[in-house]
């Protein structure tokens, strides 16, 4: 299945929170998007593997995404080599994305960096046609480099070198978030609190957007960065 967008996360929620508002509107847009999870989450403090995992296939099909898989790399310990490279290009030339999003470029938490760098230089590698990688069924896959690479924003206010307009779009990023119920705020919860378990967090999320949309004239947005100039033919291309 070839794929418009690819989004990868180190963890299940990680495109939610960065980029959910986005998806689902591409997805709206008729688009072919995917999302891939270097890790299970297993480090979590709350919830387990297998809420993770009930949890992110809820959320998917919110989004209406078409695909969504896990490479299990080790939450908190997978680094950027050959091996966990080699996988996410089985991935991207397995999808064949015209465009890839991944994780910020700068974090709190040490796998969206990590993450960030790996799936970014597995984009490069991909396009390389002497680094050969077989699918499921052993067949050589064709060397494949999505034209363009994002990275949305995650815990720190980074400053975005563009923004999506994603107005009538934050209640269902809100409910592809929440539906990770273990993670989030939720009063009732005996879990040990987290930096995202807070209600002020989940607040952030909607007052970030709706500040980002504030700063371009509409109700709410979603800001990535880029690795290289983005370019418009005309000038009336911008908004």
């Amino acid at each position: 299945m070839k794929l418009d967008i690819l989004a990868f996360g180190a963890h299940p929620d990680d495109v939610e929170l960065g980029c959910g508002g986005t998806i689902a509107k591409e997805v709206t847009n008729g688009k072919k998007v995917g999302i891939i999870d270097l890790t299970r989450g297993e480090l979590g403090t709350r919830g387990t593997i297998e809420t993770r995992h009930n949890e992110a296939a809820e959320s998917a099909k919110i989004l209406g995404v078409s695909i969504r898989e896990n490479l299990r790399f080790a939450d908190g310990f997978f680094v950027n080599d050959k091996e966990h490279q080699l996988e996410v290009i089985r991935m991207i030339r397995k999808y064949q994305p015209e465009i890839l999003i991944c994780n910020a470029i700068d974090d709190r938490h040490i796998d969206h960096g990590k993450g960030s760098k790996l799936v970014s230089d597995a984009c490069f590698l991909s396009g390389l046609i002497k680094i050969e990688t077989k699918d499921e069924t052993g067949t050589l896959q064709k060397p494949w480099r999505p034209k363009l690479v994002y990275h949305y924003i995650q815990w720190k206010n980074l400053e975005p070198d563009f923004v999506v307009d994603i107005s009538g779009f934050i209640d269902k990023k809100m409910a592809s978030v929440l539906a990770y119920k273990t993670q989030f705020y939720d009063a009732n919860s005996k879990e040990p609190e987290t930096p995202i378990s807070s209600k002020n967090f989940t607040d952030s999320i909607i007052y970030r957007a709706k500040d980002l949309g504030r700063l371009i004239g509409v109700e709410h947005a979603e800001g990535f960065n880029v690795e290289r100039y983005p370019a418009v033919d005309s000038l009336f291309d911008l908004k």
